[in-house]
């Protein structure tokens, strides 16, 4: 049985080479593969962008209402059209933006097609809350992975902090992907808590009050 996979790690962890790596693998040996994002995370378009200078168009984007089981099974019966063989992966990158349903949908595709599915994400957002989309994963996916990066003192960073015209901050919608000018930053806990003065989640906001 194929299984679902959740690789996360906080930004800067390098989730969207390793997603291209994967790709490459799988393609050079032969197979194929499709890769899809959510379309929320428009920053790159339709595009997936390694900080190492490589870039992929994905196959499809999922919208907030799109049923991801379906959606799959269309571009996968256009991939057997073409190529004359099946889907060896489903490959997601930014898995964090997913809907709870969307993930259950992964995990059938994984389960029911014996088709592995990998999605790279982070855990949590710049108030150190769980996105959706990851929260899911790491309740039902079969294999959990970390993938690893450093905070500025050289310590694992696990928290993802917002910075705005060079300050940080710990309130504000959890995407901010356009319409704002925010900047992001990996941080271990240690300097996070430094810089939101020992505070967590919503304690920001109370302390504020």
């Amino acid at each position: 049985m194929a299984k679902l996979y959740f690789r996360y790690g906080a930004m800067n962890s390098g989730k969207s080479t390793a997603l291209l790596q994967a790709a490459h693998n799988y393609e050079e040996r032969g197979h194929q593969v499709l890769l899809a994002k959510p379309g929320v995370d428009s920053k790159a378009g339709r595009a997936i962008l390694s900080r190492l200078g490589v870039d992929r168009s994905v196959d499809y984007l999922l919208g907030d209402n799109d049923d991801a089981y379906q959606t799959f099974q269309h571009h996968r019966s256009q991939v057997q059209e073409r190529h004359g063989t099946d889907v060896s992966c489903l490959l997601i990158d930014e898995s964090q933006f997913l809907t709870e349903h969307q993930v259950n949908d992964l995990m059938r595709i994984a389960v029911l097609d014996n088709i592995p599915v990998i999605c790279y994400g982070i855990r949590t957002d710049f108030r150190t809350s769980a996105f959706p989309g990851s929260r899911r994963l790491l309740e039902i996916a079969h294999s959990l992975e970390e993938l690893k990066t450093i905070c500025r003192c050289g310590r694992k960073a696990v928290f993802n902090a917002r910075c705005a015209h060079g300050t940080y901050i710990f309130e504000g919608d959890q995407v901010a992907i356009d319409g704002m000018e925010v900047t992001y930053e990996s941080l271990c806990a240690t300097c996070y808590l430094r810089e939101s003065g020992g505070r967590l989640n919503r304690e920001w906001h109370v302390a504020q009050d």
